[in-house]
């Protein structure tokens, strides 16, 4: 079965990019979602398997409210993020992450990751 990613990325360029990429590698693009508020509402409904966080969203919100939900519901997700992961909030440390600039051989990676 096909892997069904969720975006979390505020950048409409970049969520675009990463959407190329998913189809590239044979994943579903399964939403993007550019707030905190837009992303649990997709989480509540569960139709997928993954997840690609953008750690800084627009207005100074952070993906960890959302990186929460999906380790409630055990869904694997990766972090994507600019800088050298002191931005990411110590209880998701642990939690593979994806460097930008984006490449496809970094996302198929990170997907692979998690499973």
């Amino acid at each position: 079965m096909t892997m069904r990613v969720l975006l979390v990325e505020d950048e409409p360029l970049i969520a675009m990019m990463l959407e190329d990429f998913l189809e590239a590698l044979d994943k579903a693009h399964a939403g993007t979602a550019e707030s905190v508020g837009a992303a649990l509402s997709i989480v509540e409904k569960g139709e997928f398997d993954a997840a690609i966080l953008d750690v800084n969203l627009r207005g100074g919100e952070k993906s960890f409210p959302i990186a929460d939900a999906l380790a409630a519901r055990d869904i694997p997700f990766v972090f994507a993020t600019g800088g050298g992961g002191e931005e990411i909030a110590p209880e998701h440390r642990d939690r593979p992450r994806l460097a930008k600039p984006f490449t496809m051989d970094g996302v198929e990676k990170a997907l692979a990751a998690l499973g």
